[in-house]
């Protein structure tokens, strides 16, 4: 059986890629799983300073969650359909979120249901201009349990985000750039690329830095701005003692180049 989450790391950037093209990178158990122990992996590996996630095909970034496996959960009853599908996924996404080091999304295509909720997670994201998007599951009957009525409200706003959860359209690259879903709508030819790109200069900065600035946005987002400047504080002053904040300083004074050194 061919591996659901294909692994792959060059010049500090780990490319991951969704592999179930012909379920149109439907979100199974075993790729969830999967996927969970890649980020274990990356995310101590101090090569890796950053992530790009895109889905194996020409068609979908991910379809969303596998519906017959999720049937057969549903139909062992809520415990386990709780247990099964809705903890796994969102603690996929939470995942997603939270994690250090920065996740860029490559949609390349359909980005449906958990796809979808994927790619709110995320930290940035571009679109290919063949990307698709949808909240679709009201047709199945049910509220979104990825983290879609949380994280889309907050990034699309109250209305628009209940537009798109209550009607189950699925809506343009375009779109979805308008509402701040995704960062950039990109030719399909120059995605990967341009996902590289991005990457490549936000690697080019303390590893300390964006993972500090990461926790306080992240972190910040949940609370009221007391507790956020709190929040912020805290990541400054873990920063103070540090090796490259020294370095940027001083490259700063002498007007050149910073060289990190994650330290």
């Amino acid at each position: 059986m061919p591996d659901p989450i294909l692994l792959e790391i060059n010049d500090g950037i780990a490319l991951i890629t969704l592999n179930r093209p012909d379920k149109l990178n439907a979100l199974n158990y075993a790729l969830i799983d999967r996927l969970m122990a890649v980020l274990d992996t990356i995310e101590t590996d101090a090569a890796v300073r950053a992530a790009i996630l895109t889905g194996a095909g020409e068609r979908a970034f991910s379809a969303g969650a596998d519906i017959h496996e999720f049937a057969g959960s549903v139909r062992r009853g809520r415990d386990t359909a709780m247990r099964d599908f809705v903890r796994r996924g969102q603690a996929m996404t939470a995942r997603l979120e939270a994690f250090r080091k920065p996740v860029i999304a490559a949609v390349n295509g359909l980005a449906f249901g958990g796809g979808c909720e994927i790619t709110e997670a995320v930290h940035l994201a571009i679109a290919s201009e063949r990307a698709r998007f949808a909240k679709p599951e009201i047709n199945l009957g049910m509220p979104p349990t990825f983290g879609g009525t949380q994280r889309l409200p907050r990034l699309a706003g109250r209305k628009r985000a209940l537009e798109l959860l209550l009607t189950g359209d699925p809506f343009s690259p375009q779109r979805a750039l308008e509402i701040g879903l995704v960062n950039s709508v990109v030719p399909h030819d120059v995605l990967l690329p341009a996902a590289r790109e991005l990457a490549s200069h936000i690697v080019g900065h303390s590893p300390l830095a964006v993972g500090g600035i990461i926790t306080a946005v992240t972190r910040g987002l949940n609370m009221g701005i007391g507790e956020g400047l709190q929040v912020e504080s805290e990541q400054f002053a873990a920063v103070v003692p540090t090796i490259d904040l020294g370095e940027g300083i001083n490259a700063w004074i002498e007007r050149r180049p910073p060289v990190f050194a994650g330290r």
